[in-house]
Order: C-alpha cells, then structure tokens, then sequence
C-alpha cells in the first residue's frame, strides 16, 4: 500500500494529535511497539500506544496469567513493565527512529503516584499520555479508580498538573454508568476519553476444580466484547465534548469503521495482536477497500454519524 495514496482520506486529528490513519495498537498487547517491527512498519500505524508504564519496575502476578477462552482470552499479567526510567533510557530513543506518534498508558497506585509518572514522561518524543484508572487505589482500601466518578476525576487533576502533553483516560467498562465516569473525567480536564478497557471475567478448569488463571479473575478481551465496546463508545461519544478513542474486540476494517460510526476519532487494536501479528496491517491495508465497498470518501467523515 502505497502511503501517500491514502493518507487523506485515512488522517484524523484526535485532540491535535494528528494521525495518518485512526488506526493504533492497544496498550498491553503490543509490548512497546519494538518487539512488532519484524511483522510492522511502524511508520504505518497511526500512532503507537505502549505498555503499561509505572514509576517503577513491576514483575506484575505470578502463575498462570493468560488463557484463551471462546472468542476472547483471560488475562491476570499485573501491569509487568521495566518502569519509567527504563522506557526513557532504553525504549524512547529507539521507538524514536520512527516517524510515528507515541502514546504512553500510565498507571499507579495513588493520584500522586500518576502525577509523578505524568512529570517524569513529559519530554520530547513522548506525544500524549494514557491514564489507566482501572488500578487499585491502595491508599482508600481497594477501590478501582474507574469505578468512582470521583476518583476518577482526581486521578486527571493529578496527571494533568503535571504534564504539557495531550491526556487521554482510559475507561473501565465494569460500571453501571459510563457516562458518570467519562463526564467525571472530561471536566477535570482529560483530553480524551479511551474505552474500553478489558471486562472482568472468570473461567474454571472443572477437571482440577480450579480458576484457569491465578488471580482467579482476570480481564476478558477479545472479539467477544466488541458490542459492548461500540456501545459505550457511542454513549460517550454523544455525552462528551472531548473525542473518543474506541478499543475492544477490533479485529477488522469493518470494526474499525463502525466504531468510528459510532463516535470514536480513532480506533485501538488489542487482543487481534496477539493471535496475529500482522493485524494491524492488515486492517490498514483492508480500510480503502471497505471504505470503497460503502462509498466512504474519508473517515473523519463518518465519526459519529450514527445518531
């Protein structure tokens, strides 16, 4: 594919954030980019979203961390990653040689924690920041950030008081009202609004009456979670002012396009990567066609049509 061909008709711009396609990768299924160059030309995705990235180094949980389930897998991994310094060290430099905006997920433990990571990324080759707020808040006993509008809220505070970069918060889909969050979100200044983050879910091995994963529970992704996902992507999408970056179950063109139907400026690819490397790809490869196939001129046409 030739990259000037279609480069109009796939750019979006995303909070000022300009990409040459709204297709990106999703944190946590595409490491940090580096490991995918073999199947991937960087420079063709819209942007690359890395890893899970936390002050320091974490070694995340221990046993059984990932299995496939029926259209989706399980995963319990605990946000592993060499920490902050490592990335700026080792991993920006590199990911740098490539002409391709880099979108770092963030998280902690606390609203300072997040604030102290935002501080420590804000350089130059780091292009915005995702904020992951489905993490224990140990200092208030266990409540999940994305889970509390308010919590939320004091999480953006921290992380946009410390940071000149774009700011986009990843939601949790394990809520009675989305909408509560990602409003929650929006007035305490986040630049954008991501979802979803993975489902809570559960399988048993019934020969060896036990959880297949050592957490017990663990995040569902996968094709399987696609509906769910347009449609809190189009709840958002018609209650928020700011864009909307759409994740969960994108496994082709036509996924793409109807998340951005939906609402989404742009469109995140997850679990796809790790059952084939070549997804993302072949999902920009396939856009034109399916675009042609719905007599689509350019995408950021039909964000949000859908009404």
């Amino acid at each position: 594919m030739v990259k000037a061909l279609y480069e109009g008709r796939l750019a979006v711009d995303i909070a000022g954030l300009k990409m040459q396609t709204p297709v990106t990768t999703g944190s946590g299924t595409f490491g940090f980019g580096l490991e995918f160059t073999d199947f991937l030309d960087l420079e063709k995705v819209g942007a690359v979203t890395v890893k899970g990235t936390s002050l320091l180094p974490a070694a995340g949980n221990k046993g059984q961390r990932a299995v496939e389930t029926p259209s989706g897998m399980l995963n319990c991994i605990g946000l592993e990653n060499p920490g902050s310094e490592y990335f700026l060290e080792k991993t920006l430099p590199e990911l740098r040689k490539y002409d391709v905006p880099v979108i770092v997920n963030i998280y902690g433990h606390s609203p300072e924690e997040y604030g102290e990571v935002a501080k420590k990324l804000d350089v130059d080759g780091v292009d915005a920041v995702e904020i992951n707020i489905s993490c224990p808040n140990v200092k208030e006993g266990g409540i999940v950030f994305g889970t509390c509008p308010e919590a939320a809220a004091e999480v953006v505070r921290a992380v946009k008081a410390n940071t000149s970069k774009m700011v986009i918060t990843k939601l949790s889909p394990n809520v009675t009202d989305i909408v509560s969050i990602a409003k929650a979100c929006e007035e305490a200044g986040a630049d954008g609004i991501c979802l979803i983050n993975t489902l809570l879910g559960m399988r048993i091995d019934t020969m060896r009456r036990r959880p297949v994963i050592a957490n017990k529970m663990g995040g569902f992704s996968g094709p399987a979670v696609f509906p769910v996902a347009v449609r809190m992507v189009y709840q958002v999408a018609n209650a928020c002012s700011v864009p909307v970056m759409g994740c969960g179950g994108v496994e082709s063109a036509s996924d793409v396009i109807e998340m951005m139907m939906a609402g989404a400026t742009a469109v995140q690819v997850g679990a796809a990567n790790l059952k084939d490397p070549y997804a993302c790809k072949n999902i920009i490869e396939q856009l034109p066609v399916e675009m042609e196939r719905l007599g689509i001129e350019r995408l950021r046409d039909i964000i949000g049509i859908v009404k």
